[in-house]
């Protein structure tokens, strides 16, 4: 019978350890489910408990804490989270004992540590203080008010990292057509702070190698929380990967600027349609191609004469091919038959080899790399791959900028003509006349 009683009271002391708040109490019960709400995004001045329900020094404030709530109801709150049962909070605010209290006063991203006594009175003293302490900062301008208390990310003002939420991530990502990398990070968090200027530095090289393409933002995960929840989000930062019509899927790439452009580019690349074959038929032509792209391949395909239609286009096919093999690149690729734009061949040097032929131009340090194997998918491959690792040699552009550019029609896709001579009336021509003179 002795053993049953004890039980009993072992048993109700651990249900009255776990249960040390109530309902019924002053006492706001905090959870990581309204934590943000509660006290981050709040106006009101927080004194918050962070305890363990076995903590016997947490036992022995639970009277004195219920009592200093009640007497600051309508003044200061007062809050107090479970720890065992909420670990991720005790993480971000890196609580190292029990119980720890901590002051969210005008910057709730930055709370201070409660130094006062742990009685009723103490307690009560040092919220008035820190109350009297925050009236003075709103009074003279410093701090204070909802927007304060919210964290915000700007990423040293790169604004094209997209700061995404609740409100806007379907629309902005789940029903548009672009590719998202999206990094859900918490304000404490170390490694998502060493992320942040490779993330900002990856995102405005992204934004400018695809046209806004593919797009990287970020979430704040102790924000907003539905979508932490949605996504599984159980560390920071996670990166994941958002393609229309897809399951997300996770980012495992590396970490810096290098790794997540490249990663970028080969998402774009493989969504993208292979660059479009121009033909030169004006300056504007060649200028926004060479100057929107980091190289320009061009090429001087024979006189439509000397090939015919099937001839120009089997040329053309393995320049598309060419082109689709090295889209992830974002070449732009021009074309224009010899004799049409000779400043061009000239300036390009051109020419010497016979046509077709072929030049890689960097029109930004108007440099050009000239093809020296065969007009061939295997040829023009080993040229651009050459180019591709920074090898091969070049030379400066003639005149040291893209010559004039001549105005010319489009090829109509057909044959080509030989012009046509006028034919020569010789009716009223004396031949008698050209003998005598021969004579």
């Amino acid at each position: 019978m002795a053993r049953i009683l004890l039980g009993a009271v072992i048993c109700s002391l651990f249900v009255a350890a776990r249960c040390m708040y109530s309902a019924g109490d002053d006492v706001v019960t905090l959870t990581s489910s309204n934590f943000q709400k509660e006290v981050v995004q709040s106006d009101s001045l927080w004194l918050v408990e962070f305890y363990a329900p076995w903590c016997g020094h947490c036992q022995r404030l639970t009277p004195d804490w219920k009592k200093a709530a009640t007497a600051l109801k309508g003044i200061v709150k007062i809050g107090a989270i479970d720890c065992d049962q909420h670990k991720t909070l005790a993480g971000q605010y890196e609580i190292r004992g029990f119980p720890t209290i901590k002051v969210f006063g005008a910057n709730k991203n930055k709370p201070e540590d409660y130094q006062g006594g742990r009685t009723s009175e103490a307690i009560v003293d040092g919220a008035l203080n820190a109350l009297k302490s925050l009236v003075k900062d709103r009074l003279s301008g410093r701090g204070g008010g909802h927007d304060s208390g919210k964290q915000q990310k700007t990423y040293g003002g790169k604004k094209e990292v997209i700061e995404l939420t609740d409100d806007n991530f379907d629309k902005q990502v789940l029903n548009g057509d672009d590719v998202w990398l999206v990094e859900f990070f918490a304000p404490w968090c170390g490694h998502c702070k060493n992320l942040e200027p490779e993330w900002a530095a990856a995102a405005s090289e992204i934004a400018e190698q695809t046209k806004g393409k593919v797009k990287l933002g970020a979430v704040d995960a102790t924000v907003h929380q539905g979508l932490s929840s949605r996504y599984g989000i159980r560390g920071f930062p996670t990166i994941k990967i958002f393609q229309k019509g897809e399951d997300p899927v996770d980012y495992e790439g590396g970490r810096t600027k290098a790794d997540i452009v490249a990663r970028a580019l080969d998402l774009f690349s493989q969504n993208a349609p292979p660059p479009e074959i121009l033909e030169i038929l004006n300056e504007d032509v060649v200028k926004k191609t060479c100057e929107e792209h980091q190289l320009c391949i061009v090429s001087v395909l024979p006189h439509i004469l000397d090939t015919g239609a099937a001839g120009r286009n089997s040329y053309l096919n393995v320049m598309i091919k060419m082109a689709e093999k090295y889209k992830k690149k974002m070449w732009g690729w021009l074309w224009t038959e010899a004799g049409t734009q000779l400043d061009l061949e000239t300036a390009l040097g051109i020419g010497g080899f016979g046509y077709p032929a072929m030049a890689a131009v960097n029109a930004r340090k108007m440099k050009f790399a000239l093809l020296k194997g065969s007009f061939s998918e295997q040829g023009i491959n080993e040229f651009l791959r050459e180019l591709s690792f920074g090898r091969g040699s070049t030379s400066p552009v003639g005149g040291g900028d893209i010559p004039k550019i001549n105005t010319v029609e489009a090829w109509d896709g057909k044959d080509g003509e030989l012009p046509v001579e006028d034919d020569i009336d010789l009716s009223d021509v004396e031949l008698d006349d050209f003998e005598k003179d021969e004579l």
